[in-house]
């Protein structure tokens, strides 16, 4: 009588990378978002066809082109130093490990507070604007140059206020954190998420209001 020797089974583990759901749920919410400024655009260019160029050129001759590309700049270079800041947190260094000087040693709490300070400036710049073209006459309620203009730029300085808010979010978060690990640093990636954001549609805005006009 013969032994049936059974053969070794042998098991494959499979792994499946599913994505965050946190990520998931924010690029889903921006392209909602987007949609939004994307009406925006369309009632600026609706206006403008409907108007007449003399009207149009009054409002858009208000505007100070080279401040506005200053403070552009700012915001503009601000997602670079968010960025900088999700590349600390996804290598779990909220802190600097050496001198303030030594900006290649930062933290993400470093990069982060950089954003917030530039992104406070890119607002601070925009409320100046609007003191110095309501002070030349242009209101919201002037004409609807006006309208469209104060619309447009006001509804992303919330969105940036806004960014502003999440940024403080998510120091305070680190700062109370024990130990900083991936719910921290999944909370830099999608606020980051949300500030690349709202940088590409000023970027767009700007191009249209300052330079199309």
């Amino acid at each position: 009588m013969s032994t049936a020797t059974a053969a070794p089974s042998t098991h494959t583990h499979v792994s499946v990378n599913r994505p965050n759901p946190v990520s998931v749920g924010t690029i889903v919410w921006l392209a909602s978002e987007l949609m939004f400024f994307a009406g925006l655009f369309a009632m600026y260019f609706t206006i403008r066809a409907t108007i007449s160029p003399e009207q149009w050129a009054e409002g858009t001759g208000h505007l100070n082109l080279t401040f506005a590309a200053i403070n552009t700049s700012v915001l503009v270079l601000s997602s670079v130093t968010c960025q900088m800041g999700v590349w600390a947190a996804e290598r779990m260094q909220p802190r600097r490990t050496g001198s303030i000087f030594a900006i290649n040693r930062w933290g993400m709490n470093e990069w982060m507070t950089l954003t917030y300070l530039m992104g406070s400036f890119f607002v601070a710049g925009q409320v100046f604007e609007y003191a110095e073209l309501v002070e030349a006459g242009l209101t919201i309620s002037s004409s609807p140059y006006g309208s469209v203009f104060y619309l447009a730029t006001g509804f992303h300085g919330l969105h940036v206020v806004g960014g502003l808010i999440a940024f403080l979010f998510l120091l305070g978060r680190s700062f109370t954190a024990k130990n900083f690990g991936h719910h921290e640093a999944t909370t830099a990636i999608v606020v980051s998420y949300y500030w690349h954001f709202v940088d590409v549609v000023w970027i767009a805005l700007f191009g249209v209001i300052y330079f199309l006009q």
